[in-house]
C-alpha cells in the first residue's frame, strides 16, 4: 500500500500524491454546487499500487464533505465508480 498521503491543492485544482520527483494528481473544476473530475494520471512506474483510487476516494471525500454533485468526466473516475457504485452515496 502507498505510504504517501493524497494532498489538496487548490490552487491548481488537483488532489495530489507525490512519489519522489513525480506525482499522480486528480485534476478537477469546481463550482459552487459542482465538482468536475477532469483527469487522473499516475506516473508510469508507479501505475498497478491504487494510486488512482485513492486520488478518487479523497476527490469523492471532498465533494461529500462539501456537498457538491460529481460530474465524472475522466474515464478513470467514470470506470471506478461503475466498480464502486456506492462510493457516491
Amino acid at each position: 500500500m502507498n505510504s504517501n498521503p493524497v494532498t489538496h491543492n487548490e490552487a491548481k485544482g488537483q488532489f495530489e500524491i507525490k512519489l519522489g520527483d513525480e506525482k499522480a494528481v486528480l485534476q478537477y473544476h469546481r463550482t459552487q454546487q459542482h465538482i468536475s473530475l477532469l483527469h487522473t494520471e499516475v506516473p508510469e512506474n508507479s501505475r498497478g499500487r491504487g494510486l488512482g483510487d485513492q486520488l478518487v476516494r479523497a476527490a469523492l471525500d471532498f465533494a461529500h464533505f462539501n456537498q457538491l454533485t460529481v460530474v465524472p468526466i475522466c474515464p478513470f473516475v467514470k470506470a471506478y465508480l461503475q466498480k464502486y457504485p456506492e462510493a457516491t452515496s
